[in-house]
C-alpha cells in the first residue's frame, strides 16, 4: 500500500471536491497541522479550479495543482479524504482501490446498493465512512443510544435538522445516522418505521415510528435535535456546529487512523476509541 512512510514524516493526504466549502477548510486544516502534508487535490471534470494551485482561495501557493483525474491526484498520496457527492465517491474509491490509497468518506446520500458498493471495496481497502466527523456529534451518538433504551416506553421520538439551502440531500446524513442508532437500540428496522413527510389528514402517529424534518436556508451549517416526547415532559439531545472546521479536524484525526489499517470497513466509534 503507498501508506508505508518513513516514521515522523507527514501523512500524505489527498482532498475531493478541493473547491468546495468543505475541501477548503480541509486544505486550511491540513496546512495548520505539522503531522500532515497535502499532496494531492481533486475535482469534477470542467471544475474552473482544476489546473489550479489548490491554495489559491487561500491566498497561499501550495505547489499542489488541483487535477480531474483521480490518478493523478493519488499518486503520491496515502490517504484521500473525501467529501463530495455519491457518485464521485465511489469513483474515487475505484482508484483508491487501484492505486492502494485509503479513503476517508464524508460524503453524504448513499443508498442502499452503493453502501453495499463500499462495503465490497472495504475488503480490499481500510475505509472510514461517517456521515459526520464531529467528535461532539460522534459522543451524541452514544448518548442516543443510552437514551432509547431508557424511553424505549411512552416516548414518541422525532428527529429535527436545519441546514444551509445549499444541501442536496434530506434528511441529512447525520440525522439519518441518529435514526439508525435509536432504531438499533429499540430493535427497530428503521427502514420500516422512519416517517418522512406528514401532510393532510395523518391519522394519529404511530408511537412506534421515528419521525424526521428537515429544514433548509440561510447559512446555517447543521443543527440536529432529538426529541423524546413523554407525557408530562420532554428530553431533547441537540448538537449545533457553528464552523466546518471540527469536521475538517475530524476527518483529519480519521486519516490518521486509517493510514496503513488492515482492509476494512471503519468508522468514527474506531477512530475515537468509542466502540
Amino acid at each position: 500500500m503507498t501508506g508505508s512512510v518513513a516514521s515522523g514524516s507527514p501523512l500524505r493526504l489527498a482532498v475531493a471536491g478541493a473547491s468546495g466549502r468543505m475541501g477548503r477548510m480541509i486544505i486550511e486544516a491540513i496546512l495548520e497541522t505539522t503531522d500532515v502534508a497535502l499532496v494531492g487535490a481533486l475535482d469534477v471534470a470542467g471544475s474552473p479550479a482544476c489546473g489550479q494551485d489548490a491554495g489559491a482561495a487561500l491566498g497561499r501557493a501550495l505547489g499542489v495543482a488541483i487535477a480531474s483525474d483521480p490518478a493523478a491526484a493519488l499518486r503520491d498520496a496515502q490517504v484521500l479524504i473525501d467529501f463530495t457527492r455519491p457518485a464521485g465517491t465511489l469513483a474515487h474509491l475505484e482508484a483508491c482501490r487501484r492505486l492502494g490509497v485509503a479513503i476517508v468518506i464524508g460524503t453524504t446520500g448513499f443508498d442502499a446498493a452503493q453502501k453495499a458498493e463500499i462495503g465490497a471495496h472495504a475488503r480490499h481497502l481500510p475505509i472510514m465512512l461517517a456521515p459526520n466527523m464531529s467528535v461532539g456529534m460522534n459522543v451524541v451518538f452514544g448518548l442516543l443510544e443510552v437514551a432509547a433504551r431508557g424511553l424505549r416506553e411512552g416516548y414518541d421520538i422525532e428527529i429535527i435538522e436545519t441546514h444551509h439551502r445549499h444541501k442536496v440531500d434530506a434528511p441529512s446524513g447525520t440525522a439519518l445516522r441518529m435514526g439508525e442508532v435509536i432504531a438499533a437500540a429499540l430493535g427497530r428496522d428503521l427502514a420500516a418505521c422512519a416517517v418522512y413527510a406528514r401532510e393532510g389528514v395523518t391519522g394519529e402517529r404511530d408511537p412506534a415510528t421515528i419521525g424526521f424534518s428537515a429544514i433548509r436556508g440561510g447559512d446555517v451549517i447543521g443543527d440536529h435535535t432529538v426529541l423524546f416526547a413523554g407525557t408530562g415532559e420532554r428530553i431533547e439531545i441537540t448538537h449545533r456546529s457553528s464552523s466546518r472546521t471540527t469536521y475538517a479536524h475530524g476527518a483529519l484525526r480519521a486519516a490518521r487512523f486509517v493510514a496503513g489499517r488492515a482492509p476494512g470497513l471503519y468508522d468514527m466509534k474506531d477512530v475515537l476509541g468509542l466502540t
